[in-house]
């Protein structure tokens, strides 16, 4: 069976222990992580994704990551996460999704994001449909 590399691993671990320093020592000083479906969120440089994490984790003093799945292949890694904690208001917090994760030099140059933060609640789907209906319905 493929070994995860090593980088990921890494990244797993810095995440857990909520080591901005071994985080940026996981990205390579040119990385970029695009979010095809929030592109307001996309980043430029390791410096720039060590301040989101480092806001993330202020504000999660207890945030979990856990890796559900991965597959390699050659210099890409696809991997499925889940990050789980508290906010400091105590509220939980539960996030998730698929990263793809270029690699160069055992450091990770890119990143493509499909995560969401997620409801601790479950869907309502009452709502989501409504909302889904509402988006389809021609303006007035």
């Amino acid at each position: 069976m493929d070994q995860i590399p090593p980088v990921i691993k890494k990244l797993q671990e810095a995440w857990n222990a909520h080591d901005v320093e071994a985080l940026r020592a996981c990205l390579r000083t040119d990385y970029e992580s695009i979010q095809p479906f929030h592109p307001e969120r996309n980043l430029q440089g390791c410096e720039s994704a060590a301040r989101s994490w480092s806001a993330i984790f202020a504000s999660a003093p207890d945030l979990q990551a856990e890796l559900l799945r991965w597959a390699h292949r050659a210099d890409e890694v696809w991997t499925e996460w889940r990050w789980s904690g508290a906010h400091l208001s105590g509220c939980a917090f539960l996030a998730g999704g698929v990263m793809v994760l270029g690699l160069r030099a055992e450091q990770i140059l890119w990143a493509r994001v499909y995560t969401e933060t997620l409801s601790a609640s479950g869907p309502d789907w009452d709502a989501v449909l409504e909302e889904i209906l509402d988006m389809e319905r021609p303006g007035d």
